[in-house]
């Protein structure tokens, strides 16, 4: 199973780990106290404290006077070191803390106390004068006898006094039971439903047999009946459920609830305009994610801040970027590009299946049947580029292709013409932390082939789409883009390192197949030439079966070229087959999709969702979407509307992954900008922010605590810590982009 990335905290123990590797505890297991001396009756012995920091014990406890200026949490810190973790263990970590003033946060972490100082738990509580206890469960990834358990405070301008008290790290405790709050039994989309589209929902019920059902406006009248579906036990929740089909009802309105075995449904609507929003704001997301610009408050009410890493201290910017020691011997101007995720890293194999994913979104819009370019044109997402006479989506796709560009090697240099695979912080950096005050060194780390096509692919797409508004840029693009590709055929095996995962995910790929056959692809269909033509038809993956239950992603890019050759017009030979291996896919989804009690089209063996299975579910909707187009059919049409049920409500949390959509929805994705849940001076994600979804390996510590045994679509929890099964990220956006604007399409 490929995964998106590594650890998005210093976790770097953490790679391999999964939650079937984590050995149960000894359910005769006695609780241990880890600590010494964590009630400070006497002396604060073997506390120890940062360079800086005067602590001593005061009426019973440790205080610090913590020295103002600092600029990380990490710069003032007390600590104790030599605890021991036995992997797989529940551990209880628990403390009593004041702050004084009132209103400063600290960062409490457990995680090992000699390089590369890597954080297996943290929380990072506020404080007040009055005092507060705080316990929290977590079990161990490792066994070390080198752990440290550790409270970081600095970061602040203004100095303060940091007391704390009845410090434990208990051993052997059970694991923290997590029973989320999942709402009414009966699960609907809660952004709500097309009047002339598909309208279905779950029940979840312990009856066998089918049970009436009522469909009530928002003044409570009866306005549709019927009867429930029984589905029997659903596999990817271990719930017994039911299916309702209201799809006969078409009146649009607000408000509509779904009665059904003494149970109301949250509100939702019937009318398209909830999906024109959603289809602006999933784009919109991108303008908040920018490097080396200031986001405006203007544009964006709420998420103003500096500009990020364009050197302006402690920033150091990302205007003359080194490499890796022993990679090169240059510097490069990198800035610009979309933050990847909730960190500071820029990536160009995640920034190229992103870029080309807005890219085709726009493509679509004038080539379907149903497509509509108006709804992306200029000033449609109010960006700062906005009245240039280009359409806004582009103008936005355009911020990360630059940056992309920048990141090829120099003519003249070893590799020329390839292009670096990352660019991120040289350790990991805690949240929240704004990007313009991460103070860490950036690094530019080795070329890849992956890199190297990814960026071939998206700047020989760039060339055909920007060609009517910049002629230039479009041809510089295309430049470049040939360049890749001939760095790419001279290097075809150079692959990132599996083990370079310190300061940002890895995104390694050991098979760069499918990224040849996409970068053919798109060079093909912008030029037309034959060389390209040849390797597409010579390529394996022009025949593989691409449309697998996991769907496309960064790492398995041979879709992305073969919807690009079904659906952008062209003179290769056999193209209709192409077409035809599109449709293929989509009935199999199709498929999956009417098997499925919640009613989507993916299904991984042994439901074991993957790591954002919720984008995968929108690109094998983008699948049955892109065989709509091709064809004509209706049910492909309604497949992929009702794919989007799942990820705006139907689905066993009964919660809206889209933040801002729906009543319950989404709102803690892990992230350091967004990070209202640690800090109240911060905002939540932007309305429509994707989170990443359930994820049966829960590789974070939180997730770990709290969703041991999960199953399938339970293995999720919105909380800004969890960064395995609630994170943002740039491509994940990119397949909700794409869905909303099919679906605002179908009006």
């Amino acid at each position: 199973m490929i995964r998106r990335r590594t650890a998005l905290l210093p976790l770097t123990a953490l790679l391999a780990t999964a939650l079937t590797a984590l050995p149960a505890p000894s359910a005769a297991a006695e609780e241990a106290e880890q600590l010494r001396n964590g009630t400070f009756d006497t002396a604060t012995e073997p506390w120890w404290a940062s360079a800086g920091v005067a602590a001593g014990l005061s009426d019973g406890r440790l205080c610090a006077d913590v020295p103002g200026g600092t600029a990380n949490p990490w710069d003032a810190a007390v600590g104790q070191n030599d605890v021991t973790l036995v992997k797989g263990e529940t551990y209880r970590f628990s403390f009593s803390a004041t702050g004084t003033p009132e209103g400063h946060a600290v960062r409490a972490i457990v995680g090992r106390s000699t390089a590369p100082y890597d954080t297996w738990f943290e929380v990072t509580p506020q404080l007040s004068v009055s005092g507060n206890s705080y316990a929290y469960t977590f079990t161990s990834p490792v066994d070390t006898p080198q752990a440290q358990v550790a409270f970081q405070v600095g970061g602040g301008a203004e100095p303060w006094r940091f007391c704390m008290d009845d410090v434990s790290l208990l051993g052997g405790v059970p694991p923290e039971v997590y029973e989320p709050d999942t709402g009414p039994r009966v699960r609907v989309n809660q952004a709500g439903y097309l009047p002339a589209g598909p309208k279905n929902a779950t029940l979840v019920t312990g009856a066998t047999t089918r049970l009436p059902w009522e469909l009530k406006d928002a003044a409570g009248a009866v306005v549709a009946r019927g009867w429930t579906v029984p589905r029997g036990t659903d596999a990817s929740s271990g719930q017994n459920v039911h299916s309702i089909d209201f799809g006969a009802y078409r009146r649009a309105g607000s408000d509509l609830t779904l009665v059904a075995d003494g149970e109301a449904s949250r509100p939702f609507g019937l009318g398209t305009a909830a999906y024109r929003r959603l289809r602006t704001d999933a784009l919109k997301y991108y303008y908040t994610q920018r490097s080396g610009i200031e986001i405006r408050d203007d544009l964006r009410p709420g998420y103003a801040r500096p500009a990020g890493h364009v050197g302006i201290a402690p920033n150091q910017g990302d205007t003359a970027v080194p490499c890796q020691p022993g990679v090169c011997d240059y510097t490069l101007d990198v800035t610009g590009g979309w933050y990847d995720a909730g960190d500071h890293g820029k990536y160009v194999v995640n920034g190229g299946i992103s870029t080309w994913e807005l890219l085709s979104t726009y493509e679509r819009a004038g080539l379907a049947r149903t497509g509509e370019r108006a709804p992306l044109g200029d000033g449609s997402l109010t960006v700062p580029e906005s009245g240039n006479k280009v359409p806004d989506i582009l103008d936005e796709a355009r911020w990360e292709l630059e940056f992309l560009l920048k990141m090829q090697v120099p003519d003249g240099q070893p590799l020329a013409g390839m292009a670096h695979h990352k660019i991120h912080d040289e350790q990991w950096t805690g949240l929240p932390l704004m990007p313009h005050a991460d103070p860490q060194k950036r690094e530019l780390h080795p070329p890849s082939t992956a890199a190297t096509l990814n960026l071939a692919a998206t700047a020989a797409q760039a060339a055909r789409l920007y060609k009517p508004y910049d002629a230039r840029f479009a041809a510089e693009a295309l430049s470049a883009a040939r360049k890749a590709w001939a760095a790419a055929l001279a290097h075809p095996d150079r692959y990132a390192s599996e083990s370079d995962g310190v300061g940002g995910g890895t995104y390694a790929d050991p098979n760069v197949t499918d990224e040849f056959y996409w970068a053919a692809a798109e060079l093909y269909l912008s030029t037309g030439e034959k060389q390209f033509a040849d390797h597409v038809l010579a390529s394996p993956v022009h025949t593989a079966d691409l449309f697998g239950p996991l769907g496309f992603d960064w790492a398995r890019t041979g879709a992305a070229g073969r919807l690009d050759l079904a659906l952008v017009p062209s003179g290769l030979p056999g193209r209709d087959k192409v077409r035809q291996s599109v449709v293929r896919g989509a009935d199999r989804y199709l498929a999956t999709l009417r098997a499925h009690p919640y009613g989507m089209p993916y299904a991984p063996d042994g439901n074991a969702y993957d790591w954002g299975s919720n984008h995968q579910v929108l690109n094998n909707a983008v699948v049955l979407a892109t065989a709509y187009d091709l064809t004509g059919a209706a049910r492909y049409r309604d497949g992929a509307l009702q794919a989007m049920d799942y990820v705006l409500g139907r689905n066993a949390l009964n919660l809206s992954y889209v933040t801002g959509y729906g009543e319950v929805s989404s709102h803690n994705q892990h992230a350091r900008w967004y990070a209202r849940q640690l800090d109240a001076s911060q905002p939540s994600p932007p309305r429509g922010t994707l989170a990443g979804g359930p994820n049966s390996s829960i590789q974070d510590p939180f997730a770990q605590s709290r969703l041991q045994g999960c199953v399938g679509q339970f293995c999720y929890i919105d909380d800004i810590q969890s960064w395995s099964t609630n994170e943002h990220t740039v491509n994940w956006n990119a397949a909700l982009a794409r869905m909303a604007s099919f679906v605002a399409d179908q009006t």
